[in-house]
C-alpha cells in the first residue's frame, strides 16, 4: 500500500449525464451514499487533501458526477449523495437516473465505496444501492462513516450488527469502520482501493541499467 498514490489526485471533471464523462477507460472507484454520510470529507482523508472533494452544510447541494485523477489510467469518483428529504422530487429522480446510468453502463468502474452513518441502519436507498451493484456483480466496501461519534465498544457492537444484517440480506460487501475526523480505517480502505485498481507493484517496472551506455537511445522524432 503506498498511500502517496492517492495525494496526488487532482480535480479533472463533473459531468451531468454519460457523454459528459472522461473516456470509458483505465480504472475507476467510486464513492456513493447517503447526503449526509460524511462522504467527501471520507475522499479528502484517504487522499490527504482536506480541499479535493467540497464538502458542503448543505447535504444534496452537489448534483454533478465529480471526477478525480490519480494517474492516465485511475480515478476516483464522487457521486451525488442521495437520499436528502430537502431535495424536491425532480431531483431526487434525476440524481437517481444519473446514478443508476452510471453504475450500470461504466465499465471501467472496478468498485463501490458505499458510506453509511455507522449511526443509522441502513436506509432503502442504500439497500437500492447495493440491488444495483449486485445486477452487475461490482464488488462494495462499506465504510460505516463517523465513527469516532461512538465509543469504542458500541462501534464494534455495531459494525457487528450491520455484518449480520447483510449476510441475513445474502449481500456480499465487504465492512469496516471510518472516521475522517480521527484517520480510523484509513489503511484498511486504501488496500481496498489498491486491490481495485491494480497499481502495477514496484517489481512490475523495467530495471534501470548499471551503465549510461546500456541504456537504450531515445526514440527520435
Amino acid at each position: 500500500m503506498n498511500p502517496h498514490r492517492y495525494q496526488a489526485a487532482e480535480y479533472l471533471t463533473a459531468a451531468a449525464d454519460l457523454r459528459g464523462m472522461p473516456a470509458d477507460l483505465g480504472f475507476e472507484v467510486a464513492f456513493a451514499g447517503r447526503s449526509n454520510a460524511g462522504k467527501s470529507s471520507a475522499i479528502n482523508a484517504l487522499c490527504r487533501r482536506s480541499g479535493l472533494a467540497r464538502t458542503s452544510k448543505t447535504p444534496g447541494r452537489t448534483r454533478l458526477i465529480q471526477f478525480f485523477r490519480l494517474d492516465d489510467e485511475r480515478r476516483l469518483v464522487d457521486l451525488p449523495g442521495y437520499g436528502f428529504a430537502n431535495v424536491p422530487l425532480a431531483v431526487k429522480q434525476q440524481w437517481g437516473r444519473l446514478i443508476e446510468g452510471y453504475l450500470l453502463h461504466r465499465h471501467c468502474l472496478r468498485g463501490l465505496v458505499l458510506m453509511v452513518d455507522i449511526r443509522h441502519p441502513l436506509k432503502d436507498s442504500d439497500w437500492q444501492m447495493l440491488e444495483w451493484t449486485a445486477q452487475s456483480g461490482m464488488p462494495v466496501h462499506i465504510l460505516l462513516t463517523k465513527a469516532d461519534k461512538l465509543s469504542r465498544g458500541a462501534g464494534a457492537k455495531r459494525l457487528q450488527e450491520v455484518r449480520i444484517e447483510l449476510r441475513q440480506a445474502g449481500a456480499t460487501a465487504t465492512l469496516q469502520s471510518f472516521s475522517a475526523l480521527r484517520g480510523q480505517g484509513l489503511d484498511e480502505a486504501l488496500a481496498c482501493l489498491d486491490d481495485w485498481f491494480q497499481w502495477p507493484s514496484p517489481e512490475a517496472a523495467p530495471a534501470t541499467s548499471a551503465t549510461p551506455k546500456e541504456s537504450p537511445a531515445p526514440a527520435s522524432g
